[in-house]
């Protein structure tokens, strides 16, 4: 029972309920529990594709985890989030990002947000940010290699319900490892995602992935890409 699972994590989920679910549905092998992990964080309000890796492809973890990733994600314009999604506390500025904006892309310096899992002082910043704590967060210098403005409100697709008296963006973006998509459309100015999916990672895509095991069900016939398969890859 080794290889790697491609889940499409739903909203609500975080990546560590993602993987306590595949834990807990996987058979115990000589009475334990399989050893489980993932690599590449997805916030709880987003979702798609994750990469969890099970048994002896844990130890790819460092390698998975450098692979680019592609996200589609949808902006509220004309108002800022706390912490650049829904789950902040929003303030209504109506100033409009210009339609088109400008779009940067290549190496550039991000500071990730707040409410994130970045290691502040050897604790997860959000958690300090919870609390109400002041501190500022270090730059790192992220890979953007693309970033486009796909649509814009009144053209919003038509599975779309209509939007309020603020316009909404929708954005392709394909970036490094490390990249924070909340802060790429927070440096917009007065802009924050409304929804965030993670189309692919590396050569892996979302499509090709299965949700994540129901609770109390057990997982006889998971669908694991084998180690070596999952690995060779990454060269292509």
């Amino acid at each position: 029972m080794d290889g790697v699972l491609l889940i499409d994590k739903p909203a609500g989920m975080s990546s560590h309920d993602v993987v306590a679910a595949v834990r807990r549905a996987l058979p115990r092998i000589s009475g334990e529990r399989i050893r489980v992990g993932h690599a590449g964080t997805l916030d709880p309000f987003a979702t798609g594709l994750l990469l969890v890796l099970v048994g002896r492809a844990t130890k790819a973890q460092s390698a998975l985890m450098q692979l680019p990733k592609r996200y589609e994600t949808i902006a509220q314009l004309g108002a800022l989030s706390s912490t650049g999604d829904t789950e902040g506390v929003i303030t209504v500025t109506r100033r409009v990002p210009p339609d088109p904006p400008e779009l940067p892309t290549g190496e550039l310096r991000q500071r990730p947000p707040m409410h994130s899992a970045v290691k502040i002082g050897g604790e997860r910043a959000y958690k300090r940010a919870r609390r109400g704590e002041l501190f500022e967060m270090p730059e790192r210098i992220v890979t953007v290699s693309r970033f486009e403005q796909l649509w814009r409100d009144p053209d919003a697709p038509p599975a779309l319900p209509p939007a309020g008296e603020l316009p909404r963006a929708g954005f392709a973006i394909a970036c490094g490892s490390g990249t924070y998509v909340r802060s790429l459309i927070a440096d917009l100015n007065d802009a924050y995602c409304l929804q965030l999916r993670r189309s692919a990672i590396g050569p892996f895509e979302v499509r090709d992935a299965v949700e994540p095991p129901p609770r109390g069900l057990p997982w006889r016939d998971p669908p694991l890409i084998e180690i070596d398969q999952a690995l060779g890859a990454l060269s292509k």
